[in-house]
């Protein structure tokens, strides 16, 4: 990297995109970049850690389903992911962070509720918008449980997930907290009319200004209500956060008023938690909209059928995420006086079927 980590935020790189991603990135990149010099294709360097998140990712969801259904359902779901044709393609082809930020956005929650350990989930938190920023709308929730633990669990999670964020931001905020605002935090997207809202509004005919304000200072009222949808889960249901954290992550793509391929992943793994043919409808079709999208001319120019697919896609995931609310509402309320991510037991759940629900 010519400008190193920091400084990279004010360049304004002729030809490329805007340098969007969050600090922990550059320094990964820095690091990528020494071991190309043993020798190593920087090219299979850059697809590494993704793929590596999504091996440990299907670990994770393995966990958390094994805790919330059957031992079968788990492996079903904990298969889908590994075997996920969205994620093969986005990490390895793409090869962007992506992943990376959802693996750990999926850590810090199963840290949170199901293993007890506020500490080491605060730190995973502030990882997975540090690698990535898309993971910030799960993050009100998880404090949110985090409090609801108790005063020793709110303070262990506020102190990794400061830490951390001090550690790697604090560098930038101090040198170039303007362009890092700019970049990154105010990053909107592309402008292309491929997916979602965009597309539909371009398909319906409605006025340009409208399209216009849901693409620029709009679609920050987009995150705010992924924001809410996820507070409001875990406020009702703070044992169900890693399934609260899918879902939220599936519902920020849902309403994306942005298109790109590799922003498929935000919901591949949330969904499989949800359940496993909400999981592999997603996979299935969305899979087939990545690796058409991939082999075309441009990543960023999908034909017909692409788009096609990616409309039938865009419901198929409206469909999971409204199955997985609807499952989320339906568990039992925690008791009084226990806490999902403090020192009290948590009641264990009714199994499900292996194929079926995930969430009971």
């Amino acid at each position: 990297m010519r400008y190193g980590p920091i400084r990279i935020y004010e360049q304004p790189l002729p030809g490329l995109p805007v340098y969007n991603h969050p600090p922990l990135a550059g320094w990964m990149l820095l690091g990528l970049n020494e071991l190309s010099e043993l020798g190593i294709p920087f090219g299979t360097l850059i697809r590494s850690p993704a793929s590596i998140a999504d091996f440990f990712c299907a670990l994770v969801v393995f966990e958390i389903v094994r805790r919330r259904a059957s031992l079968g359902a788990a492996v079903a779901c904990g298969v889908g992911v590994a075997a996920s044709p969205v994620l093969i393609a986005t990490s390895g082809y793409h090869g962007n962070t992506d992943a990376v930020a959802i693996t750990l956005a999926l850590i810090a929650a199963h840290l949170l509720a199901d293993r007890k350990a506020p500490l080491a989930a605060g730190v995973a938190a502030a990882l997975s918008i540090s690698i990535k920023f898309i993971p910030v709308v799960v993050i009100p929730a998880l404090f949110l449980v985090a409090l609801r633990a108790g005063r020793p669990a709110f303070l262990r999670f506020g102190a990794g997930f400061t830490a951390l964020v001090a550690l790697v931001w604090g560098p930038v905020l101090a040198t170039v907290p303007e362009n890092l605002k700019e970049n990154v935090l105010e990053y909107a997207g592309g402008g292309y009319r491929l997916w979602g809202l965009v597309r539909f509004a371009d398909l319906f005919g409605l006025p340009q200004s409208f399209i216009t304000f849901i693409e620029g200072d709009g679609h920050f009222l987009f995150v705010l209500a992924c924001v809410a949808a996820g507070v409001w889960l875990a406020w009702l249901r703070p044992a169900q956060l890693p399934v609260v954290v899918g879902l939220t992550m599936s519902l920020l793509l849902l309403l994306s008023t942005a298109s790109a391929l590799q922003y498929l992943t935000w919901a591949a793994a949330g969904l499989f938690v949800v359940g496993f043919w909400e999981g592999a409808a997603y996979s299935c079709l969305l899979g087939l909209t990545a690796v058409l999208g991939y082999r075309g001319a441009s990543a960023v120019r999908w034909s017909d059928t692409v788009l096609q697919f990616a409309e039938v896609g865009w419901v198929v995931l409206a469909a999971g995420f409204l199955r997985g609310v609807r499952k989320v509402l339906d568990t039992q309320p925690d008791p009084p006086g226990r806490s999902p991510a403090g020192g009290g037991p948590v009641a264990a759940p009714r199994a499900a079927e292996p194929t079926g629900s995930t969430v009971n």
